[in-house]
């Protein structure tokens, strides 16, 4: 598997926070904030790939664009940052060794935390 940064995302989830669209929650809160499967095939259905993409830090190039597959490392709720989406993204991507992904996922945390 070859998953690395989207920067897109990266780029999308740092203007989000910037314009203080977050929420600064706790990590255990990620399992009931998390989009269902349900809500992330509406969102598809509405927006459409490239837009879906949007809330994935992670990028799997093995996998075609237009597969769930693709996308790794959600952050949010398709509407906002989740900081407990952060911390389950930052641990995971610590634990898998994709430096480039943690790296942007604590720039991120930190920029929630320092409010």
């Amino acid at each position: 598997m070859s998953v690395k940064l989207n920067e897109r995302a990266f780029e999308h989830a740092k203007k989000l926070v910037k314009d203080g669209k977050f929420v600064a929650d706790e990590r255990d809160d990620w399992s009931e904030d998390q989009p269902s499967t349900d809500e992330e095939n509406e969102y598809l259905d509405k927006q459409g790939w490239k837009d879906y993409g949007l809330w994935y830090l992670g990028v799997d190039d093995e996998m075609g664009d237009d597969t769930k597959g693709h996308y790794k490392f959600p952050y949010g709720d398709f509407g906002k940052v989740h900081r407990c989406g952060l911390l389950a993204a930052e641990s995971r991507a610590a634990q898998q060794g994709y430096d480039d992904i943690d790296r942007a996922v604590a720039h991120l945390h930190g920029m929630i935390d320092r409010g």
